[in-house]
């Protein structure tokens, strides 16, 4: 069990860092260089140009991965009851959400044809954060229960 909690407390490490690493290299045109998105990057933009959706969006990507590993971190470490897992579990959904929507995005982009749209390494590793998430919502839910 100790590994688990290991590895849920390093998500609060690596989930920030998701959040400033390129999702994605989006161009578009051939001749201009792509320009790197990342996260906080996209959320600066749309802050600018749709509040509704910034707000979807911060609350997607950075408060419900981050909401839900501290929860398991409490948990864990017996300051929160395990009757709070099914909220967990939630939570780790509506962050996946979020990653579903960036794949949306790029082939969206990439279909229309007119730019140049590669995805970046911090894609891997922001949808790898959601999945650890996932993982050890479920792992944690199974040793409490008894399985």
């Amino acid at each position: 069990m100790l590994w688990l909690k290991i590895l849920n407390l390093s998500l609060l490490v690596a989930f920030p860092l998701a959040w400033f690493a390129p999702l994605l290299r989006a161009g578009l045109l051939p001749l201009f260089g792509l320009s790197e998105i990342s996260v906080i990057s996209g959320l600066q933009s749309l802050w600018k140009s749709d509040v509704a959706l910034a707000l979807l969006v911060t609350g997607l990507a950075i408060f419900a991965p981050y909401l839900k590993t501290i929860g398991l971190a409490l948990v864990h470490l017996e300051l929160l009851d395990r009757r709070a897992l099914p909220a967990l579990h939630v939570l780790g959904r509506l962050a996946m959400a979020d990653v579903f929507l960036i794949a949306l995005y790029i082939v969206v982009a990439k279909g229309i044809g007119y730019g140049k749209v590669e995805t970046a390494w911090g894609l891997y590793l922001f949808t790898g954060c959601i999945l650890a998430s996932i993982l050890i919502g479920h792992l944690t839910a199974r040793r409490r229960d008894g399985s």
